[in-house]
Order: C-alpha cells, then structure tokens, then sequence
C-alpha cells in the first residue's frame, strides 16, 4: 500500500492540500457522551489525565465519531507543575487549583525529570498511535512557559481580574527575577516533556499560550516572545525534529511579529483575529484556526456562511482549520458534522 502523508503533516511542510485539514481544540472532552461516561470512572481529573488506557479511549473517541484530521492526545497544561512539585488539583465545578509555589531550586533539580515523571502521557500517544489510521497525524503538546507560570503563580488567587492573570502580571511586575527564573525552569522542564512526548509517537507538538491576551508589547516580548525562542531552540537542542505549532492566543495584534521571531512550523490564531492578519501571518508560514466556538454552539446558516468566509480568505494557502479556542461543553454533536460535511471532511 502506497504512503498517504497525512494532511496536517504536509500543511506544515507549507503545502496547500486539496482541502484544509481539521481538528478542534478539546475535541475529546464534555460535549460527548461517552467521554462523561468515561470520566465518571476517574477519582479526579488529574488521575484521569495520568491514566493511559483512559486518556488514550479519550483521544480516540471524537476519531472514532468524526474522522478528524489529527488526535490531539489527551492530557492537561497543568501537569507540568505537578512535575515540577507544587500540588496540583481540580475543584469539581470550579476548575484549577495550585497549592504553593516551591522553592526555585527545588524546581530546577526536576526540571531534566519532566518527561520521566509525565511518562504517562508518553505511553497514552503510544497507545493512540498505534490506534490511529496512518494518514491522521498525533499531536502532542504543553503549555507555554508564561501561561503555565500565571497558574503557578497565582494559585488559589480569586482576586478581581483573575481572568486576566492580574496576579501574575502584577508578579512580572514587581517581581521581574523571580518571574523571569520561573519561565527559564519552565522552558527547561517543558523541552524536556516535549522531547518525551515526539519520542513517544507525537508527529506535531503544540505549544498553548493561552494567557497572550491583554498583554503590553513590551511584556509580550519578555514574557511570551522570549520563552517561546527559547522553548523552541531547546526542544530543537534535545534531538526533536517533528514540526511545532505555536498559539499565542490574543495577540492577534502581534501574531505577524511572532510569525516572524519564532521558528515554529505553523502560528494558530484565535477567534478575534481578522482575516487580513491571517493572510499577512499566512505569507510567513502556515495557519490554523479561527472558527469561534460560540458559533459552532449556535450553529445554523451563520456559521455556514463563516465556515465558508474562512475558507475564501484562508483556503488558498497552507492552512489548518480548527476553532480559535477550545470546543465548548454544550457544543451540539450535529453542528460538528455540519462544519465537516461543510468543508468536505465528511
């Protein structure tokens, strides 16, 4: 049988496929009904996530259902720091929690053992991997070095502006070294649970910036810009080949800059990014996004009509199509398969 490349894979080669590829950002996850009865048999997230036979039936399922493009494994951004020693936990209803911050130092001596502690994950891609159809690709993944710190950082913090990170912006304020320290350990853990994770199975690896948002262009540079360039070249340093994908998620704004800064093989942008940037950040290197997951809820002719204004400013080029945030937990089933049936996936 003759070799089908993937199609995610040969986007990010820069090649313009018959048509975009897709997946969907938390496609595995509360809006189908076999994950809630999946999770029902987990004690808590957390052991959900480091279950590989659990984690691995979770990825597959929306594979099973819809047929995407790629299987992103399932796993969370906030592992890292369970890695790294601070408690981690999720409160039913609530969502993270984050005991203490350790010690710098203490969190510098994990930092080569990242992967080893996550082996988990590793052996969940395993397992997914050797599940998929040849021609779906298998992501892996972390979260940024910045938007990993904001949860560190702030921890139990219900403080007025928490959406916005207000604690850990103001840290990266008044506390630059301490702040600019942590995202250097975090670079350094996360390269690591990177290189686990390509050696494993992954063939794309995806770096979650989820907190770009709101950012001054100065700290955008120190805090998002600068831990990027590094995560990259280190991951590139330990033997990594496997193409990157980058998501500074709200800076639209700058998306063209760090098209142009960091070596990652594609930049996805989010929801409130405007077509013209996305053609401007196209003519650097491959895109993904930008589907607003609030429409796909509401579904009907609106978002037929965006599906197809996507496909007219993007579809020309090398591009991904995905959500520009995570799917939403009450997202109806039908109107996933009305954007495949829409751009031909299905």
């Amino acid at each position: 049988m003759a070799f089908v490349e993937p199609r995610l894979l040969s986007v990010l080669r820069g090649q313009t496929t018959d048509r975009p590829p897709v997946w969907f950002m938390r496609q595995a996850g509360r809006y189908l009904p076999e994950y809630r009865a999946l999770r029902a048999q987990a004690p808590d997230f957390i052991a959900f996530c480091l279950n590989p036979e659990m984690a691995a039936e979770a990825t597959l399922q929306p594979m099973r259902r819809f047929g995407f493009d790629a299987a992103i494994v399932f796993a969370d951004i906030l592992l890292i720091p369970g890695a790294l020693g601070q408690e981690v936990w999720f409160e039913p209803g609530e969502g993270p929690r984050l005991g203490a911050l350790p010690s710098l130092d203490s969190m510098r001596e994990r930092t080569a053992g990242a992967g080893q502690a996550l082996s988990a994950v590793g052996e969940t891609l395993s397992r997914v991997r050797a599940a998929l159809e040849p021609e779906r690709a298998l992501i892996g993944f972390a979260g940024a070095p910045w938007t990993v710190a904001t949860y560190m950082l702030d921890g139990e913090a219900r403080t007025i502006g928490k959406g916005e990170r207000a604690q850990a912006r103001t840290y990266a304020y008044n506390q630059p070294d301490q702040v600019d320290a942590l995202l250097d350990i975090l670079v350094e853990s996360t390269a690591h649970y990177l290189k686990m994770q390509a050696d494993a199975g992954a063939q794309v690896l995806k770096i979650f910036e989820s907190w770009a948002e709101g950012l001054p262009d100065d700290l955008f540079q120190r805090l998002v810009m600068r831990p990027h360039k590094a995560l990259v070249a280190r991951v590139r340093e330990l033997g990594v080949t496997v193409p990157l994908i980058g998501f500074p998620r709200g800076g639209a704004a700058l998306a063209e800059d760090y098209a142009q800064a960091i070596d990652v093989q594609a930049v996805a942008l989010d929801t409130a990014c405007p077509l013209p940037v996305g053609r401007r950040v196209q003519a650097i290197r491959p895109i993904q996004g930008a589907l607003d997951p609030l429409l796909l809820r509401a579904g009907g002719p609106a978002l037929d009509a965006r599906v197809d204004q996507l496909m007219e400013a993007w579809g020309q080029g090398p591009w991904i199509f995905n959500l520009g945030h995570g799917i939403l937990p009450d997202v109806p089933i039908a109107h996933v398969e009305q954007v495949l049936r829409r751009i031909g996936a299905q």
